[in-house]
């Protein structure tokens, strides 16, 4: 396979890395038939899903849907994929560990170039990456939030005064305007962390984005359901009001 008429999809969620990363792109890699730019993890399965790219290169953590979840996608139409991450010893010894191809963040010219250079070889060879999977599977719980790295504590603000909420209490996060909802059982308050942010201290086993901007604990959903306009919605055990989901997360509830 020749890299004429190829596509590729670069995921990013902030501009000017994103920017930069697709010049860098249009000069390592001018044969690319297209390159289209995907702001988050939403646009970037919707990309998928339209285009079959044969290249992804994908931020790890995105809003909306993570990189892991892109590259799922992007492997089962039969592309092979690059991650992106800033620079975090530990993550890096996790890609290391599942010889997963990876850039630094900022991308680096002479970086790029080379994984550019691994997968010419590979198209040229028409080496697919079917064990890529796998070993997304694994990355993903080698990258899963352990010892000083995990959340325990929120230090969120009610009204005047700043409350201490335990990570166990809270059901749900809530993204709204410039803050993010922090909901438990017997109240509410608010915090400024973006929700991009607070998952990488959040354990995926306990809690699970449903849409961009709600992350909800798996032990406090009852069921989701779908409105007469065809949008689906998430109950909480006990609670009336009902959280919006994302067609991109549905997969989640297989079975439920």
């Amino acid at each position: 396979m020749t890299s004429s008429g190829l596509v590729a999809i670069v995921a990013e969620d902030e501009a000017p890395q994103r920017a930069a990363l697709l010049s860098m792109l249009a000069d390592a890699w001018p044969e690319l038939q297209s390159v289209t730019a995907c702001e988050d993890g939403v646009a970037a399965l919707q990309a998928v899903a339209e285009l079959r790219p044969a290249v992804a290169f994908l931020d790890i953590r995105m809003p909306g849907v993570s990189g892991l979840d892109v590259a799922r996608a992007v492997v089962a139409a039969g592309g092979l994929v690059v991650f992106t991450t800033a620079y975090d010893e530990y993550a890096i010894r996790a890609f290391e560990a599942g010889a997963v191809d990876y850039l630094l963040k900022p991308v680096q010219p002479v970086h790029l170039a080379r994984a550019v250079g691994r997968l010419r070889e590979r198209l040229a060879a028409n080496n697919g990456d079917g064990d890529l999977q796998a070993r997304v599977d694994e990355l993903e719980a080698a990258l899963r939030p352990r010892g000083d790295r995990q959340v325990r504590w929120i230090s969120a603000s009610v009204g005047d005064s700043v409350r201490m909420i335990g990570i166990d209490e809270v059901l749900y996060f809530q993204a709204q305007d410039k803050y993010v909802r922090v909901v438990t059982d017997e109240a509410e308050a608010v915090i400024r962390t973006p929700l991009k942010d607070l998952l990488s201290g959040l354990d995926p086993d306990t809690f699970w984005q449903v849409h961009r901007g709600v992350v909800v604990r798996v032990a406090a959903i009852d069921r989701v359901r779908k409105d007469e306009l065809g949008k689906w919605h998430l109950c909480l055990r006990g609670r009336s009001k009902s959280l919006p989901v994302s067609g991109a997360f549905l997969h989640r509830f297989r079975g439920m």
